[in-house]
């Protein structure tokens, strides 16, 4: 707002600002400069000696008012301040869209004015900032999707250029591309947690996680993430309040840990019968030596087996399915002890 001033000579102009009414009671209105609704939006290019403007930026209609410039100069009570003041008149060009706006909607979008349009208007639609070579005060988007997000703008000659300011539209959908990932991949050891992440589109962002194992009805989690203990497959379903999805299902791999009885391990086994004590009783290996077993051995029961056929426990051995190996134990029963004991 342009503007000029003039004041009686001789005097000093020791403060000029800008207000929004006339003191009251010997109260004055704030300065603009310090009001909370303008003080970010307000600037005073004038001076104090003639020049007045003042620059107001991001004009909403809430700014239409009467502005009145004021002036204090050094002689006591000589203030001054425009009587007219300055009317400033806002108009209101927008684009209207409906409040909620859902994929697959057709959507209207409307320019709208405040101010007095002449009888035929011209409308203008941009969109990205090119004309579409629209010209009424509406146009129509078929089935909007998620990936509608241009700009749009309209203008108006009525008589004057009146731009409105840019809106992008919001679309709202479920979830899309809702998938799993695995960390870390591959198998995992037992008593560890492979996490599991469940990611996905949606607008407005998805308000529940929740985590399945394929086989069973049950949920086992919830939330973005999960930690699985036990292998399977797993898969997250993403919900907000237009609807859900269901991922892909992932496979978790656990590898158990099996403990192994030494007497069972082949390896641990020659190792026992290389250092092993001579002197110990209880071990099988070294009975089968004639000068380091004991009387109490369990082999010592070859020594003294009778040569009765009804006894022979090697003769009910099958001839027919017996290894070469059996025929020299057969062989040797009516042989001494020794004799045995070097067959074996």
């Amino acid at each position: 707002m342009g503007c000029t001033y003039t004041y009686p000579w001789g005097h000093s102009v020791q403060r000029a600002f800008w207000n929004k009414g006339w003191s009251v009671n010997g109260v004055e209105p704030p300065d603009l400069l310090n009001d909370p609704e303008y003080r970010r939006r307000v600037q005073f290019t004038g001076d104090k000696q003639h020049n007045c403007t003042l620059r107001l930026r991001d004009v909403t209609e809430k700014d239409q008012s009467k502005y009145y410039f004021r002036f204090i100069t050094d002689q006591t009570g000589r203030e001054y301040q425009g009587e007219s003041g300055v009317d400033l008149s806002v108009t209101d060009l927008q684009v209207e869209v409906p409040e909620t706006v859902t994929e697959g909607d057709k959507v209207t979008l409307t320019c709208k004015t405040s101010c007095s349009l002449t009888d035929s208007p011209t409308f203008t639609w941009y969109k990205n900032g090119q004309d579409t070579y629209s010209k009424t005060d509406q146009i129509l988007l078929q089935s909007v999707s998620r990936w509608n997000k241009d700009r749009y703008h309209c203008a108006v000659w009525s008589p004057m250029y009146l731009k409105s300011p840019e809106v992008t539209l919001n679309v709202r959908y479920p979830p899309k591309s809702v998938s799993v990932s695995i960390r870390p991949s591959g198998e995992t050891v037992e008593d560890s947690s492979v996490t599991l992440t469940c990611s996905s589109d949606a607008n407005p962002p998805v308000q529940n996680y929740t985590w399945f194992k394929e086989g069973e009805t049950s949920p086992v989690g919830s939330g973005h993430s999960y930690s699985a203990l036990q292998s399977g497959s797993y898969y997250c379903v993403a919900q907000n309040e237009y609807g859900a999805q269901e991922a892909a299902a992932v496979s978790v791999g656990v590898k158990g840990i099996k403990q192994r009885k030494r007497r069972g391990n082949p390896t641990d086994e020659v190792n026992l019968q290389q250092n092993s004590d001579p002197n110990t009783k209880d071990d099988t290996y070294t009975a089968l030596h004639p000068m380091s077993r004991s009387s109490d051995d369990v082999y010592h029961t070859l020594a003294t087996v009778h040569s009765s056929p009804s006894d022979d426990p090697y003769t009910a051995l099958d001839p027919q399915s017996r290894s070469p190996e059996y025929d020299t134990l057969a062989v040797s029963q009516s042989s001494s002890t020794e004799d045995c004991l070097v067959a074996l």
